[in-house]
């Protein structure tokens, strides 16, 4: 019966064995559905609408096949049909019935002057320099969207590209090469199928089981018959005892057999019973298993813990854990109507770190124009003159880099039109000695990108106001904040300015904070240090030195914080100037190898005025707060020296 045992387990482990493996071969259906994209009519520029990729569920992964550089980004569809409103391009899309289509879209006429975000509303903040000029004009054939800052992702490979992506409700992809030769049209999404097969594993494990019960079985069957020693034939019954024959005469028979017994015989000596040949073991001896039964089981449990091993997750069922309770976080409700971010944190981090990068090559070759295709306004006005001194000066230290290994805050704004507005606070974490930089970036126009207007150190224990996550971003102060704000953004470079000019007296002082008063009382101090150099050496009988200091003619950035404040960038410049006060005196620059380097001159006999630039960034509450203005980082670059005509 043992025997049965071990064969009807052998076949049951068999059937559950290649059941399971099975299910991974030969019945396993396809792992992923594919959809060609059709384009009737190439363009160097295919747009694919985000419904055709979320068509189905799941993953996608996108196939695009070509010869030479492809290209491919995704962002917001409406930024990528801003950036193609000038342009021709084939648009995939799907229609009523669910169908891909294709349709050639032609540029909007007068498309540069349309250009999205020109409104009759003039912000706040407006780029000083032409940047849709600088960037590729609008219209111009060939425009390359490689390295635009308006993609939230973009994916460069040559002949082939392959890439996964998982885009929501509103997003897009721009497929092309170049901007000027077609666009591949040879282009593949496919989705994932549920290819998991859960019940490998437990089959496969079942049949493991059976099998090493058929081979406990077997062995207990073989056990069993060595010890009964197998069937046996029924033999003949015992012979009958012989007696031996004797020759001896009869009368000496009789004699001896009538003599007296005098001793009994000696019993035999007993033997040996391990002696014997062929003795059989005792009935209750036991037997153990083996080695050669054992290897017959160490293979099966190999095979099996084999099979096991190969199996993946999917393999099995997964049984879902209990999700734990949500611990309770901070609510912010987002406005009716509010507007996308103008960048995602991933998007800023790799726009700042290329906005480095570019500088960093700008500050080694002290090229500006290619540092004024990340600057402008105060921050590029001040590198101009960081460049000049340096091709004279070459031991001057390089300007300071931007950090870019952190970004502690990202405050988008939240608008779907240009130009977008966007302030960051980036820190270097592996490096103490580097302080954290806050600066403001602006992009223009959709083709233009994000340049620095704004930049300034912040210490190490300031902190920031509360402000909107960088998913919800928050509005750029466009009009006269006087409603709702402390000072309004318009007046704030004026409020430090007569606080630096009139100190104590001044009607502002008791708005700012004690970081901005002692900020003020350190530029009167350098100011007191100019005048007492004069005397020192002697020129203050024959010259005179005066200060003044105002806003600068770029106009302030402000963004709202939550608690209905805002952050305000502002800009200021303060001039120092030095005249003869005699006809016979003049203005000798000494040991200032700055002014002699700007000039061009080592004396003047009218004057000299030296310019520096203040970048200032504070905090302002709003109205009714108790709160002062708080500083939150600054920067001081000079600007230039010139001699009085």
């Amino acid at each position: 019966m043992r025997f049965v045992w071990a064969v009807v387990a052998f076949v049951l482990a068999t059937l559950l064995i290649g059941a399971g493996i099975a299910q991974r071969t030969v019945f396993m259906g396809p792992t992923a559905q594919q959809a060609e994209l059709n384009v009737e009519q190439p363009s160097p520029f295919v747009l694919v609408d985000g419904a055709v990729l979320r068509e189905n569920p799941g993953q996608q992964t996108l196939l695009i096949r070509g010869d030479g550089d492809l290209f491919a980004a995704y962002g917001r569809t409406a930024d990528l049909e801003a950036w193609l409103a000038d342009a021709t391009y084939t648009s995939i899309t799907l229609d009523k019935a669910g169908a891909t289509k294709s349709a050639l879209v032609e540029p909007v006429a007068d498309a540069e002057s349309d250009a999205p975000g020109e409104s009759d509303a003039t912000p706040t903040h407006a780029p000083t320099g032409d940047a849709s000029t600088e960037s590729p004009a609008a219209g111009e054939p060939g425009r390359s969207p490689v390295g635009s800052d308006l993609w939230l992702d973009s994916f460069s490979e040559q002949d082939q590209l392959i890439t996964d992506m998982q885009l929501p409700e509103g997003m897009s992809v721009l497929i092309a090469k170049d901007g000027t030769e077609d666009a591949p049209t040879d282009i593949v999404v496919s989705w994932p199928l549920d290819a998991s097969t859960p019940w490998v594993g437990p089959l496969i494990a079942a049949g493991g089981a059976v099998l090493l019960f058929g081979l406990v079985m077997y062995v207990l069957a073989i056990r069993h018959q060595r010890r009964g020693r197998g069937p046996r034939r029924k033999g003949p019954g015992p012979l009958p005892a012989t007696e031996p024959i004797s020759v001896m005469p009869a009368e000496d028979r009789e004699r001896i057999e009538a003599a007296p017994t005098d001793a009994a015989p000696e019993p035999p000596e007993p033997s040996d019973p391990s002696a014997e040949k062929g003795s059989a073991p005792e009935k209750n001896e036991r037997r153990v298993l083996t080695p050669r039964r054992a290897r017959l089981v160490l293979p099966a449990l190999g095979v099996t813990a084999l099979m096991l091993a190969g199996c993946s997750s999917d393999s099995w069922p997964q049984i879902s854990e209990a999700t734990p309770s949500p611990s309770p976080t901070e609510t912010v409700i987002t406005p009716d109507n509010q507007k996308p971010p103008a960048v995602t944190e991933a998007q800023a981090s790799r726009i700042l770190q290329e906005i480095s990068t570019t500088l960093e090559e700008a500050d080694a070759a002290g090229d500006i124009e290619l540092a004024g295709t990340r600057l402008e306004g105060p921050a590029l006005a001040a590198r101009e003159t960081e460049y000049k001194l340096r091709a004279a000066l070459p031991d001057r230290a390089l300007p300071a880099k931007i950090p870019t290994e952190t970004i502690e805050v990202l405050l988008p704004q939240a608008t779907d039109s240009w130009p977008r507005t966007v302030l960051a606070l980036s820190k270097d974490k592996s490096d103490d000695t580097v302080p954290p930089v806050i600066l403001t970036m602006t992009q223009a126009d959709p083709w233009a990108p994000y340049k620095v207007s704004n930049i300034a150190e912040m210490q190490a224990s300031t902190e920031v106001p509360q402000l909107a996550p960088a998913w919800l971003g928050t509005s750029l102060i466009t009009e006269s904040a006087e409603a709702f704000l402390t000072l309004s953004p318009d007046e704030l470079a004026g409020a430090f300015a007569d606080l630096v000019d009139a100190g104590d007296a001044s009607e502002y002082r008791a708005d700012f904070d004690p970081a901005t008063i002692e900020l003020a009382e350190s530029i009167v101090a350098s100011r007191g240090a100019v005048t007492q150099a004069l005397i020192d050496n002697g020129a203050a009988e024959t010259s005179s030195a005066a200060f003044d200091i105002a806003p600068s003619a770029d106009l302030p950035v402000a963004l709202a914080t939550l608690d209905s404040g805002a952050i305000v960038a502002v800009s200021l410049v303060d001039s120092e100037t030095i005249t003869p006060t005699s006809a016979d005196a003049v203005i000798r620059f000494g040991e200032n190898a700055e002014a002699k380097t700007l000039t061009g001159v080592e004396e003047s006999a009218n004057g000299v005025v030296t310019t520096y630039g203040l970048q200032l960034f504070f905090s302002v509450p709003s109205q009714g707060s108790t709160q002062q203005i708080r500083l939150l980082a600054v920067h001081q670059d000079i600007l230039n020296v010139e001699v009085i005509k």
